[in-house]
């Protein structure tokens, strides 16, 4: 039977109104530490653009992140720090394939507190006897910790620095450390320094062997499947991506 042009008017009001109801509703993110400033601030522009949606995050080291998707955790979207958690995600059947991309790039540095008058310059100063706690993630599962560890064991000095080590949950809280003068030195992401320049100063970039990428991905039994897929490609996106690099984020 032909439908006349008001039955396709309702058909297409219909279909808006469903694919309305598909993506409303609260996005669950569970996000690497280090994206919390740069991530809320890009959820504010998103539910501004998207007024049927709200996101919520929760905000940690990478590996406890997979860690609770894995025991069930209701959650949509997941951006870690590295690969190697995406990967296992993968291996698990936990994220979508065919919806994962690398966003953004960071790099590992060594901060002080502000007023240390430490002389740190390199990996090799952290030896000196001046230098008594030294905030490290765990590398376990915080992807800080792994690149830290990595650095380290590649210049033959975590024998040495094992007992000064300050073992952190993420990276955030190794800054905290660091910001309240209760280590001498931490290594975090040059991204988390920018954040409490008042507070913390650089001394030294760290080379590392791997090329510190996040990649972000659909949750395969993601409740809001089209709504995470949305919110990761506004991230995608050029105003996304600009918020990201004032945040000190570099370019995959």
């Amino acid at each position: 039977m032909r439908k006349n042009g008001f039955g396709y008017c309702l058909l297409a009001v219909s279909g808006l109104v469903l694919h309305g109801a598909a993506l409303a509703g609260e996005l669950t993110v569970s996000a690497a530490a280090s994206l919390t400033n740069a991530f809320k601030e890009i959820a504010q522009s998103y539910e501004v653009q998207y007024p049927d949606a709200k996101v919520s995050f929760n905000f940690g080291a990478s590996g406890a992140l997979l860690q609770q998707i894995a025991k069930g955790a209701p959650v949509d979207v997941l951006a870690s720090a590295d690969q190697e958690t995406m990967d296992s995600a993968q291996k698990q059947g936990l994220v979508v394939a065919a919806e994962r991309y690398d966003f953004v790039r960071n790099a590992l540095v060594v901060v002080v507190p502000a007023d240390s008058r430490l002389h740190v310059h390199r990996l090799e100063d952290l030896n000196a006897a001046s230098v008594h706690r030294i905030a490290i993630g765990n590398p376990v599962s915080v992807p800080v910790g792994r690149y830290t560890m990595r650095a380290l064991e590649s210049a033959r000095l975590w024998p040495g620095l094992e007992s000064k080590a300050i073992s952190t949950q993420n990276v955030r809280q190794s800054l905290d450390y660091v910001a309240r003068g209760e280590v001498d030195a931490g290594f975090v992401y040059a991204t988390d320094a920018v954040i409490m320049k008042d507070k913390v100063r650089v001394a030294f970039d760290v080379p590392v062997s791997i090329p510190i990428t996040y990649p972000i991905a659909t949750i395969r039994d993601a409740a809001h499947r089209e709504e995470a897929k949305r919110f990761i490609q506004f991230v995608l996106q050029p105003q996304s991506q600009a918020v990201l690099g004032k945040y000190g984020f570099l370019k995959p």
